[in-house]
């Protein structure tokens, strides 16, 4: 198979998808609007409190690793969905697995908050 040439037009396009997804992502899915929410306050936290470089570091890719994992969630939920319209216990078992995936990422991110964060709060409280 013969590679194809490389287009800057082509890869510009794929941009131009990659944020309709996100537009997607925006409009229909409530739980990404939701991280995403918790993303920016989390974020607010971090400028407020100055965190290290390393500590911005864990803070982002967690964003990241929660929001995309939000996104495949939702593919996954998408792809089941158009398969079939019938209950089935197998589609079932897909969908909550990929919702456990969001799920233990929040949960880590959000301890790994906590790890970060507390210790300022405690420090600005008790000073």
């Amino acid at each position: 198979m013969a590679s194809e040439k490389f287009s800057l037009k082509k890869r510009l396009r794929s941009f131009k998808h990659a944020f309709a997804g996100l537009g997607i992502m925006l409009k229909a899915e409530h739980n990404f609007r939701i991280h995403l929410l918790a993303a920016l306050v989390t974020i607010f936290c971090s400028c407020f409190f100055k965190i290290a470089y390393f500590e911005w570091l864990i803070v982002l890719l967690l964003i990241g690793w929660v929001l995309c994992l939000e996104i495949i969630n939702s593919c996954i939920e998408q792809t089941m969905n158009f398969m079939s319209t019938d209950k089935h216990p197998t589609i079932k078992k897909i969908k909550n697995l990929a919702a456990a995936a969001v799920l233990v990422s929040a949960i880590t991110a959000f301890v790994i908050g906590l790890i970060i964060f507390v210790p300022k709060i405690y420090y600005l409280i008790f000073g």
